[in-house]
């Protein structure tokens, strides 16, 4: 089965001459939910912005159900490969919550009672349809990054990117995003440091270090393997065991 994610080679240089990614491959087949481990400075945010084209590889190649991420498919890439950043202030801009989420479709040509019901489903989906018409700033942050979910959502995409979803969320906002991202049907591509969430929500996990792939597998097997987590300065909050959750 083709992969709905797939990299292969892929290699990326800043200008100042930081290489950041060194020949990665992977591949994320169709309802995978995928976590992408590693310390600080591994490459991980790189990596997630070439997945719709943000950054482009040096080297090696990105394909999105065999479309290849290049300038003429664009459009279509970024209807299919949803990006959630880890600031939710990075994404919400419009005066409403409603206008925000209905930003990326009317963009796309959905317009009247199609937009309507397409925002109005999105926003039911994250649980925020009473929050349609409330200014986006004047929410708490965990809401903020359900709205930010439902601005992707909106779009169907194929394949949903999060980048470090649980950061500065409260226990209760931390559980109710949890249970919101097990009830889509989607792809999930989950960048995080909260290792018993990569656990939680993902059944396997790539580990990316200095800018390659160092692990692949199960995510109990890998947040289990005490000698790759510390090879590559990854730690367990204290007691925790991944064989007994």
């Amino acid at each position: 089965m083709t992969p709905v994610l797939e990299l292969k080679g892929v290699a990326h240089a800043y200008p100042d001459g930081h290489q950041a990614l060194f020949g990665v491959d992977l591949h994320v087949h169709r309802g995978e939910r995928v976590a992408l481990l590693g310390p600080n400075g591994a490459g991980k945010t790189t990596l997630v912005l070439h997945l719709n084209g943000i950054l482009t590889a040096g080297a090696g190649t990105v394909t999105v159900s065999g479309l290849p991420v290049a300038p003429e498919n664009l459009l279509e890439i970024r209807r299919r490969v949803g990006i959630v950043f880890q600031d939710p202030d990075d994404q919400l801009f419009m005066p409403t919550v409603r206008q925000d989420v209905a930003f990326g479709p009317a963009n796309m040509g959905v317009r009247g009672a199609e937009l309507d019901a397409v925002v109005d489903s999105a926003l039911a989906r994250v649980g925020m349809s009473a929050f349609a018409d409330r200014p986006p700033h004047h929410l708490s942050f965990g809401q903020k990054r359900r709205v930010a979910v439902a601005t992707v959502l909106a779009m169907e995409p194929e394949i949903l990117v999060l980048d470090e979803p649980s950061s500065n969320l409260d226990p209760a906002s931390r559980r109710e995003l949890a249970d919101i991202l097990r009830s889509l049907d989607v792809t999930l591509l989950m960048v995080t440091h909260d290792l018993p969430y990569a656990l939680e929500l993902c059944e396997r996990s790539v580990l990316l270090s200095d800018g390659v792939v160092v692990g692949d597998g199960p995510t109990v097997s890998i947040l289990g393997d005490d000698d790759l987590m510390r090879a590559h300065r990854l730690e367990l909050p204290a007691g925790f065991d991944p064989h007994r959750v």
